[in-house]
């Protein structure tokens, strides 16, 4: 149940914080008030929308939050640890804020919180009907979603569509499996082709560039071959190489070490330079050996590389390309090699899930059909109550040609105001009024409120009185106070014969303040309520005889 709510810089709210009650609250007040800025609040609370209008003029943010009463609900505490938010006593605060740039945050008992929590919190903590569910009533989705929630069979419809999604599955891919089968041949051929052609290379991920690195040796084998004679003879042999100075040198630093002791160390640093020297001459040697014209070499070499170009432009555009699509292609022809094996497993898992699907639906279908009787007879009973005595309102069922995820059925709310004329789609026949009585009962039967549940949810009606009047308009506030015992309702209205029945009235004002425009809720007296409800009567002129009306239709109640 909603304890308080708390709306700051929303709209043409400047401040405000109003505490609900257990019953019936009712909020009326002049037309443009803002009698459904409550609403909205709470909607946003529950996971709702939200965008920069809703930001009061001059202001960067704007903020509602609400106190849910909800003791010992073992689901919210549920949905709550999974999120990381503890929620320890019997108090849910949620908060929500709007910043001037459009971006909302959301707050759970003080948390960061995502709105999809909220959206799924919702549930638990109210229900908001206005003339926007009016109109998605009119929706065959939705009166099939609604007969469902009736029925009690949610639950079977998920199982079915379970079921409905592995028959689909199945058979979308046994239709692409079973193209015809010169075609499948065909492909596999082009593949086994390919498979082949890319196997046969023998591709190594990194081979082009050591190619091109080897072929360009061999195209510059004479300028090596003229360089390396040349280093190796200067550095060897010849008789004034690198190597025979060297030696030379040790030979007289030697000569001088009985003179000079440091000497020694000197030519042997000496010796060990030209041991390397001639160690790099060995070397040059052998790759000079090595190095002799391989026309042969050159031609595989031109050959390799020439055919890694092929495959590159057919599969590439570079090697690692063609390697990759090697792998795909090989993957797929085993695929299409298997499919025999495969589509023998789908066609008995389609035949194992149709049959199921068929004894699924059927047995959904009749289900609904005793479900359908009993909600239609609940209906006319509230109708009844709702000044629509001889009206009629049946669900009529019509088989869908093709499955679908939700079962076999297709059905239409179909309704007629008096005795006498054909029953019709609601969406054609019922007026605003009628249409407003039919939502309420509907609400009333799928609601299954009771006083004995573990808390009580806050059910919002915002001007379901829309379109009646008279006496109508009595049977709304008589059925809304119904309602009401043992939960909690919030309803909007602009008829005194409903706001009669309030168990707790609040009258939403607005005011001028400077530039600025602001709303204010106030919760009124015995003597406050007798005004308001004269000035409902009366309009802009309080009478002495709407006066006396207002206390008469309070006494009434």
């Amino acid at each position: 149940m909603l304890q308080e709510l708390d709306i700051d810089s929303y709209a043409v709210v400047d401040r405000l914080r109003v505490r609900f009650h257990s019953g019936l609250n009712l909020l009326t007040g002049e037309t443009g008030s803002g009698k459904s800025i409550v609403v909205d609040s709470l909607a946003l609370l529950f996971g709702a929308r939200a965008s920069a209008d809703l930001v009061r003029a001059g202001s960067q943010r704007a903020r509602v939050s609400g106190i849910f009463n909800v003791p010992g609900d073992e689901p919210i505490r549920a949905l709550l640890a999974e999120s990381g938010i503890e929620n320890e006593d019997d108090e849910l605060i949620i908060e929500r804020q709007v910043l001037s740039t459009g971006k909302s945050r959301a707050y759970v008992n003080g948390s960061p919180a995502t709105l999809n929590l909220l959206k799924e919190l919702a549930p638990f903590l109210g229900d908001i009907h206005g003339q926007h569910e009016q109109q998605i009533l009119l929706s065959p989705k939705n009166q099939l979603e609604m007969l469902d929630a009736f029925a009690s069979t949610v639950q079977d419809v998920r199982d079915l569509r379970a079921i409905y999604n592995s028959w689909h599955d199945a058979e979308s891919r046994l239709k692409r499996l079973n193209k015809s089968e010169q075609e499948r041949l065909r492909r596999i051929d082009l593949l086994q082709f390919q498979v082949d052609e890319i196997e046969n290379a023998g591709l190594q991920a990194y081979e082009e560039e050591d190619l091109h690195k080897e072929r360009g040796r061999l195209l510059h084998m004479g300028s090596l071959q003229e360089g390396c004679n040349a280093v190796y003879n200067s550095l060897y042999d010849s008789d004034t190489s690198v190597s025979v100075q060297i030696k030379n040198s040790a030979q007289s630093l030697n000569a001088l070490t009985s003179l000079e002791e440091s000497f020694e160390q000197f030519a042997k640093s000496l010796e060990e330079a030209r041991n390397t020297i001639e160690d790099i001459a060995y070397e040059l040697s052998n790759y000079l050996d090595r190095l002799e014209a391989e026309p042969a070499r050159q031609e595989e070499l031109e050959a390799r590389l020439a055919l890694i170009e092929t495959l590159k432009r057919k599969y590439g555009p570079t090697l690692e390309d063609v390697i990759g699509y090697g792998e795909k292609i090989g993957k797929e022809l085993e695929d299409l090699n298997n499919s025999v094996f495969e589509i023998e497993q789908l066609e008995k898992l389609v035949e194992e899930s149709s049959r199921e699907y068929r004894n699924k639906a059927r047995s959904l279908s009749m289900q609904r059909m005793k479900a359908a009787e009993r909600l239609s007879e609940q209906v006319k009973q509230v109708l009844a109550e709702l000044a629509l005595a001889k009206s009629d309102l049946v669900v009529e069922f019509k088989e869908q040609g093709a499955w679908g995820a939700n079962g076999l059925d297709r059905i239409t709310l179909c309704f007629t105001a008096n005795p006498g004329q054909p029953l019709r789609p609601l969406s054609q026949v019922a007026s605003g009024g009628e249409l407003s009585r039919v939502a309420l009962a509907l609400k009333t039967c799928l609601e299954k409120l009771t006083s004995e549940g573990s808390y009580r949810r806050t059910l919002v009606f915002d001007e379901i009185d829309s379109g009646v009047g008279g006496s109508a308009a009595e049977a709304i506030g008589r059925r809304l106070k119904q309602i009401s015992v043992g939960n909690q309702l919030i309803c909007v209205t602009h008829l005194p014969q409903i706001a009669r029945f309030a168990d707790v009235h609040y009258l939403v004002s607005k005011t001028e303040e400077g530039q600025q425009t602001n709303a204010s809720l106030e919760e009124l007296s015995n003597e406050s309520r007798v005004e308001e409800l004269a000035r409902m009567l009366s309009g802009a002129e309080v009478t002495e005889a709407a006066l006396a009306n207002a206390r008469q239709l309070l006494e009434l109640k």
